[in-house]
């Protein structure tokens, strides 16, 4: 496989046409080596337009959606993100070139160290891995984040969760059940005001420990 031309290819012909047009995000995920981050196996499906599987309970993103979802939240330099699902560390290794800080949790310590070892790799030094179950809550400190990527599906996000945002901050999250799942983008646009837009449909597997629940609160 042509490494550099199944990149382009993946940058011209699956996430620009489904809308990742910025052309920052674009640089961030052609400069990080996907397939360093894909299992053996699936080498060869590493740019493919697929989610590709990491364990029987996670997988990566697709292109695509990777793509999209850089776009719409429009990161900064100056911004500090919160990833809530490490996975292979790729899309974690992507947001670092974007904002100043990326701090992620996965709930496989396998996974949270394999995706170490492979940032560690590309000398990446502004990402912090946590391991630990979001679905139960997350707060490790006071700190709050201008940007919250959620790579699974939740059943529905309310309480606490939004809080973790400063004000003008982004979420990026898959909400719904069964085949009706949208993704969407919600704006902190003040202490008590909230702006939802919804991005397109999609289906990702549920957030491990929220497999039942009713509702999100993070």
């Amino acid at each position: 496989m042509n490494i550099s031309q199944a990149r382009k290819n993946a940058i011209d012909n699956q996430i620009r046409p489904w809308g990742g047009l910025d052309y920052i995000a674009n640089n961030a995920l052609r400069d990080i080596p996907r397939e360093n981050f894909v299992p053996e196996n699936y080498k060869n499906l590493a740019f493919a337009d697929i989610e590709i599987p990491l364990t029987d309970k996670s997988k990566m993103l697709s292109p695509k959606v990777e793509g999209r979802l850089l776009d719409a939240l429009d990161i900064k330099k100056n911004e500090t993100v919160l990833e809530v699902g490490t996975g292979s560390g790729y899309l974690t290794a992507v947001l670092s070139k974007l904002c100043q800080s990326v701090t992620s949790i996965e709930i496989n310590e396998e996974l949270s160290n394999s995706a170490q070892q492979r940032i560690n790799d590309l000398g990446i030094s502004n990402v912090t891995l946590e391991v630990g179950d979001a679905s139960k809550g997350w707060r490790r400190s006071t700190d709050f984040y201008d940007v919250v990527v959620i790579s699974t599906s939740v059943p529905k996000i309310t309480g606490r969760f939004f809080h973790l945002l400063n004000v003008g901050g982004r979420i990026f999250v898959v909400e719904g059940t069964g085949k009706a799942m949208s993704a969407k983008i919600i704006t902190r646009l003040s202490e008590h005001k909230w702006d939802t837009k919804s991005l397109f449909e999609t289906q990702l597997d549920v957030m491990q420990g929220l497999e039942t629940a009713a509702k999100f609160e993070f």
